[in-house]
């Protein structure tokens, strides 16, 4: 069902979220504290019932699992067609003021991304794709098709801002001695590796599956490829919407990660972004 028409809806909502992001933090904001202790804002959930709404409009049938309704324990009955939403993916970074926040909005079918759109609303910046059928950048109204670049000597990493470990950079170096990494928020890191821009984008600890399905299709879309721990395919539909880690490539295939992770318990596991 990703075909361009469900594509151009998307946008439209993810744009509209956009804006109403924007405004609540024009008016200004409180921060309150989930039960995983990541904070949430007005900005979370005006942008969720955004996007609730359009999908509801142009997808109906189709179950949604966004991250404010799992968090208030409303998760609808789906099968392997769903979409996953993270109406502000970076959260922490838009509480410091930052720029690098994203909406991110996927569709799953089978237990694979099939359609991204990842908007970062202070920029205006706006990824999407379908798989299949390519990727694009829009900007200023105007839309460039995207691809991933060819692995060459050096490599570039894109790593999280607020999650980077001795683990991470062991792992970097590993493949590359003295690999360094660009610190970015939220599922833009996926977008420059899509865009070519970059080469691998490593997360050695638990994310969340809405954190990372926008970002994925859009990746797979330009030629790219996400894989778990273990060296396969990120597969999506897991138990409790967890991933306990992954690398992303512009297509190549990188060692497996599971060397390099510590055995989480308790508290721990939460996932906690990207």
């Amino acid at each position: 069902m990703a075909d361009n028409a469900l594509l151009d809806a998307i946008v439209n909502a993810a744009l509209e979220a956009g804006e109403a992001i924007l405004a609540v933090r024009r008016r200004g904001f409180d921060v309150e504290q989930k039960g995983d202790s990541s904070p949430v804002t007005e900005a979370d959930r005006a942008a969720e019932r955004i996007i609730l709404a359009a999908l509801l409009h142009a997808a109906p049938g189709v179950p949604v699992i966004a991250e404010e309704e799992v968090a208030a324990g409303r998760i609808p009955l789906h099968d392997d067609t769903y979409f996953l939403v993270d109406p502000l993916d970076g959260t922490k970074e838009f509480v410091r003021g930052g720029d690098d926040y994203t909406v991110n909005i996927g569709l799953i079918s089978s237990g694979r991304p099939t359609l991204g759109i990842v908007l970062a609303p202070e920029t205006g910046r706006m990824h999407g794709g379908i798989v299949g059928q390519g990727a694009w950048v829009a900007e200023n109204g105007a839309r460039q098709t995207i691809a991933t670049r060819p692995r060459g000597e050096d490599l570039i990493a894109v790593a999280s801002k607020s999650h980077f470990t001795q683990n991470t950079a062991d792992y970097l170096d590993s493949i590359r001695p003295g690999c360094g990494h660009v610190a970015i928020g939220s599922s833009l890191k996926f977008c420059i590796v899509a865009e070519g821009k970059a080469d691998i984008y490593p997360r050695l600890g638990p994310t969340s599956e809405w954190d990372t399905a926008a970002g994925h299709a859009v990746l797979l879309a330009a030629g790219g490829q996400c894989d778990g721990p273990d060296g396969t395919f990120l597969r999506y539909g897991k138990r409790a919407f967890f991933n306990r880690a992954f690398v992303a490539t512009a297509g190549w295939q990188a060692p497996a990660l599971q060397p390099f992770l510590e055995e989480f318990a308790g508290g721990g596991d939460l996932p906690q972004g990207v």
